[in-house]
């Protein structure tokens, strides 16, 4: 192991850290965090494709070279079907209690991720996928939101089951950037 990787293995706990440590609302946390290193990278890879292929995603196909070229990538999730119950309408019901009842547990096959969510739960994912990659930028560390890896751990259920959206935060330490100046897959 060199000392980068070593870096970055202790850096995406750091960021693990940040996302669970950031401000929820009603301090009700329902941020879901995991790690992935080494030979998960590769199975990551492999599902992305996959699924870019099936569903038509270039982009997918893109970004699991990028998963497959990372040191480490954290995984940010929530589980959206928690509602706050302020009745924000924020969703697009009326009520907490409307939100509520519109929600089946569980993802369609034909989606990646699960609905109807809690648009407040949403903001606190936001809020904790911020905290993450800030900590990543503080120590240097090469990064990239991708909403096609949050797509993958779903897939691979590496964030429990009660995980309604996810996204992924690959960590590269490079003489360059992996994760800009790549080529454009619609």
């Amino acid at each position: 192991m060199t000392v980068e990787s070593e870096a970055v293995a202790s850096v995406a706990r750091l960021m693990a850290l940040a996302a669970r440590t950031a401000p929820k609302a009603k301090g009700v946390d329902t941020i879901l965090v995991h790690i992935s290193e080494g030979e998960e990278l590769a199975h990551l890879s492999n599902v992305m494709t996959a699924f870019g292929t099936t569903h038509h995603l270039g982009f997918f196909l893109r970004d699991a070279l990028n998963i497959a070229a990372s040191d480490a990538c954290v995984f940010v999730g929530v589980k959206g079907d928690v509602v706050v119950g302020v009745n924000c309408g924020a969703c697009g019901f009326v009520s907490c209690a409307g939100l509520e009842k519109a929600i089946t547990k569980g993802r369609n096959e034909s989606t990646p991720f699960a609905g109807p969510n809690c648009a407040i739960r949403m903001t606190d994912l936001g809020v904790a996928v911020g905290s993450a990659v800030k900590t990543a930028q503080i120590h240097n560390v090469d990064n990239r939101v991708m909403y096609s890896a949050g797509t993958a751990a779903m897939e691979l259920g590496l964030l429990g089951e009660g995980c309604t959206v996810a996204y992924g935060i690959p960590l590269s330490v490079s003489g360059k950037n992996i994760y800009f100046d790549r080529p454009h897959k619609g």
